[in-house]
Parts: structure tokens; sequence; C-alpha cells
């Protein structure tokens, strides 16, 4: 990675919606399930923006794996690892997720979230999610925050990601959907 290296300054480099995302997900989501096995307590899910029809992202596909127990499944760490997934364990976040790219930092295709299935946060992403595919307005009007980010924010992704923070909540208010206390990532 260039500058810090911590990912902070790829660039933010937002595409067309790519239908071939949903295979990308199909073939790591299968990987996933058979690694975490039993400690899942429910189906991988496809979140974020590459999961949603008609809305512009980075081309990196984001997987949610519900946990029974987030303690337990740290010990799926160097299983995941022997295929591929590095796991970020300064993640600012990490009281409550996993955090894992592929194949590594500065060539992202997916990052995987392993959260308790319980945790506000993973309740959160779906619902997010779900709100954006049902919601063309919601969309339109996230697509356009999302493009004006990308180029007030190119070279620090985690700047990016703390702009978009409002929105977010916002709209998961507006579905009834209490928010999260948000983790600001440094910049």
């Amino acid at each position: 990675m260039r500058g810090r290296g911590d990912g902070t300054d790829e660039p933010v480099d937002l595409v067309a919606h790519d239908p071939g995302w949903a295979g990308r997900f199909a073939e790591q989501r299968d990987r996933v399930t058979d690694i975490l096995g039993d400690l899942l307590a429910g189906a991988v899910e496809h979140i974020g923006s590459t999961a949603v029809a008609d809305l512009p992202a980075k081309p990196v596909v984001d997987l949610l794996a519900p946990v029974h127990d987030l303690d337990a499944a740290r010990g799926a760490l160097p299983a995941l690892a022997v295929d591929g997934w590095l796991y970020w364990p300064q993640d600012p976040a990490g009281r409550y997720r996993l955090w894992l790219l592929r194949p590594r930092p500065a060539a992202r295709t997916h990052h995987l979230h392993v959260l308790a299935a319980a945790d506000p946060h993973a309740r959160a992403l779906l619902a997010f999610r779900d709100a954006l595919r049902a919601d063309a307005d919601l969309r339109g009007r996230y697509a356009r925050l999302k493009q004006r980010l990308a180029m007030a924010h190119r070279d620090n992704r985690n700047a990016y990601t703390n702009a978009k923070g409002a929105f977010v909540d916002e709209a998961l208010r507006g579905i009834g959907v209490d928010p999260p206390p948000r983790t600001v990532l440094p910049e």
C-alpha cells in the first residue's frame, strides 16, 4: 500500500453496478460457510453497495457472516487465513466484529464482516441494504452522495466511509431501526 499503509489513502473509485458481483459473492459465501460451519447462526449475506442493483460502488464485495459467538469465531481466523483472508486486528470496530479482506489491501476484491448475529450492527447492515433495495428514491439520493464523497475523499477511504455515516443513520431511523453507535475510522 501507499502512504500510511493503513488503507485510508487507497483511491475511492466508484463504478456502475456489475451483475457479476452476485457470482463473486456466491463463490466466497460458500467457502466462508464451509470454513465457519457450526459457528454460523444464519446464512452468510451479501451486504454493502455491491448487493444493491443500480447503485455505484467500489468494486469490493462485502459479506456478513453472522455467528453465534464472536469470541468462538476467533478460532476460525487461522482457517480463514489459509483460504486467503487477511484479518485486520487493529480494526477500530474490533470490539464487535472481526474484519477481513482478500486478497490484499491494495487490491481488494472482498471484505468479510464477522459479527454476532444478535449484534445491532449486524441487523443495521442488513436493514440498510434492504431499505436501499426497496426504495428507489433512497437509493438515488445515496448514489448521488456517494459520488460527491468519492470526489471529495478520493484518496482516503476512511474519510469517505465516515462521511456516509449520517445518511446511513438517517435512513435507518426512517425505517424504524435505531442506529447502533458508529465507530469513526481513523483518517
